[in-house]
């Protein structure tokens, strides 16, 4: 490890990585089957929730290496953690406000890729069950 570098487990990467492909992969799926039937409102929407899922987690990598090396305390962890979700949070509802009906399509993109993060944090646990 370099001096100065935060370690980063390459699981940690690697997941992150694979989410950040099947994220891309389903916005364009998305844009691929909305933007033909007249909803491309909705798509965009879509993709900015994807993207904002995306940031999260990139976000939460940077925040587990940073507090990792200096051994923060609970309560400072745990307040970067509420300003990031309700600055998301602020952002998702700023857009549904602003462009309804087609932002609410933020929120399914955020919950989509919640659910692809967890599929893709699952497959290395699958992996390692199955070998045994």
């Amino acid at each position: 490890m370099v001096a100065g570098t935060p370690y980063t487990p390459p699981v940690t990467r690697t997941t992150l990585r694979r989410s950040a492909l099947a994220a891309a992969v389903v916005a364009v799926l998305g844009i691929a089957v909305l933007v033909p039937l007249g909803h491309a409102g909705y798509a965009l929407f879509g993709c900015v929730g994807l993207g904002l899922g995306l940031l999260n987690s990139a976000l939460v990598v940077h925040s587990v290496e940073r507090f990792s090396d200096a051994k923060p305390s609970k309560i400072r962890f745990t307040g970067s953690v509420l300003v990031r979700l309700a600055a998301i949070t602020v952002i998702a509802f700023g857009l549904v406000l602003l462009f309804r009906p087609p932002g609410l399509a933020v929120f399914g993109g955020l919950a989509l890729f919640q659910f692809l993060a967890i599929v893709s944090s699952m497959l290395p646990l699958i992996k390692e069950i199955r070998q045994r």
